[in-house]
């Protein structure tokens, strides 16, 4: 996969990427459900984090990618407060080069008691 990165952060995530030549995958909003659809991790954000990032890369898996090949990824957050907690965890399953980040608060999400989606792009190798 070639990628080159754009600017600096401090964060785990780069300011920007180049892809030159390469098939993508676009990974819907992912929430933190379960195969039957049920909220996993209630009031637990922790939780909630790694099963999205879970059911996305089950869908990467799918595609022959893992977390490894994500070049951007969008979270939508309940509350700004959780941030921190979103960063750190995101920071544990992602390596230099960081995929590019952008969190976004929003009044709710359809799947009641989430407190997170996130929505990725992949590059295939």
């Amino acid at each position: 996969m070639q990628r080159s990165v754009l600017g600096r952060s401090a964060a785990s995530y780069s300011n920007g990427l180049v892809v030159e030549g390469q098939r993508l995958v676009f990974i819907s909003g992912q929430l933190p459900a379960d195969a039957d659809g049920k909220l996993v991790g209630a009031g637990d954000f922790d939780a909630q984090v790694r099963q999205t990032f879970a059911n996305i890369q089950t869908l990467l898996n799918q595609a022959g990618a893992s977390l490894g090949n994500v070049v951007k990824i969008t979270a939508f957050l309940t509350t700004l407060e959780h941030y921190p907690r979103y960063s750190a965890i995101r920071g544990e399953l992602f390596a230099p080069n960081y995929p590019t980040s952008s969190a976004v608060q929003v009044a709710g999400l359809v799947l009641p008691g989430a407190m997170i989606e996130i929505e990725a792009i992949a590059l295939l190798d």
